[in-house]
């Protein structure tokens, strides 16, 4: 606009002056050879053409002053423009900040997930029931508790570093709490013994909760497929039934490890695959909680 502006005012001025160079010559050339009669003429042309003259000049002013006028407009679009351009930059940089802090798959790198499959403990659980008086002097006799079962379980990995401390890209750490149900099949018993019998043949189930707290690595940051090591954790093993009648307990602690690997199936679901040992450095009053479970996970990226 401003452009336009003064290319018109520009215009202007020119003509205005080869007005004014053609008009003074025309007018002098015909007060010294005209008649008096025709000076009448001459100088109504003469005043014709000064009124002209300042026409043109009224509207030269007006330019200018449309000119003057659209310079603060000028000033204000490229301010603006000054503006959008530092939104588009912020914009492009919160961008990025989220991509980096969330990763290409759209979550932070938290997960809720659910896992089950097999469990197998190294030996039977020592139950109550089937141990009160000892081998030589039982109190109740019945069938010993199996070491193959089912487990089922659900936990929630925390993110607390994007690259191990600096130790290597792509790689997070994150903490995660672990709830496990181990179901190791029923067993039967009758307090009395075969001989004197003080009580039916009753059947239990032979259970254990597994409450751990581990540190997990995970690798390949913003891929679809994430393998990732549980180098060691601690694990609060909770039995039923307790153990031997003599001593009776159900809390043992434990260590435990594991390996596994994630799938990103969709946005934030993943699907994958699990399997851990626990170990205890001793029994429990002589029973053993050490076993592996192994199968399959859910999980919900967030």
């Amino acid at each position: 606009m401003i452009n336009k502006n003064n290319k018109y005012l520009g215009a202007a001025i020119a003509t205005l002056a080869v007005a004014g160079l053609v008009a003074a010559p025309q007018a002098s050339a015909k007060k010294a050879k005209v008649a008096p009669a025709e000076s009448a003429a001459a100088v109504s042309k003469t005043e014709l053409l000064e009124s002209q003259l300042r026409a043109m000049q009224d509207e030269i002013a007006t330019l200018r002053a449309q000119v003057n006028a659209s310079a603060p407009v000028a000033a204000k679009v490229a301010a603006d423009s000054q503006k959008v351009q530092e939104l588009d930059a912020w914009a492009a940089s919160v961008k990025a900040k989220h991509a980096e802090t969330h990763g290409s798959l759209g979550n932070g790198g938290n997960m809720l997930y659910f896992r089950g499959g097999y469990s197998g403990n190294d030996s039977p659980l020592v139950a109550t029931t089937n141990s009160i008086g000892g081998p030589n002097a039982a109190l109740s006799t019945g069938s010993t508790g199996h070491r193959d079962g089912w487990n089922f379980g659900a936990g929630i990995d925390f993110k607390l570093n994007d690259n191990m401390f600096g130790l290597l890209d792509k790689t997070e750490l994150l903490g995660e709490l672990d709830l496990n149900y181990v179901d190791l099949g029923t067993f039967s018993s009758s307090v009395g013994g075969l001989t004197v019998p003080l009580t039916g043949y009753a059947t239990a189930t032979q259970s254990m909760l597994r409450i751990s707290a581990s540190p997990k690595i995970k690798f390949l940051k913003d891929s679809k497929i994430r393998p990732w090591l549980i180098p060691v954790g601690f694990t609060l093993n909770v039995i039923s039934p307790p153990s031997q009648a003599n001593s009776i307990t159900e809390l043992k602690p434990a260590m435990n490890f594991g390996t596994g690997v994630d799938y990103n199936v969709w946005k934030s679901l993943y699907v994958g695959a699990d399997v851990r040992y626990f170990l205890a450095t001793d029994t429990l009053d002589g029973t053993n909680v050490n076993g592996l479970t192994a199968g399959g996970t859910l999980g919900f990226g967030f």
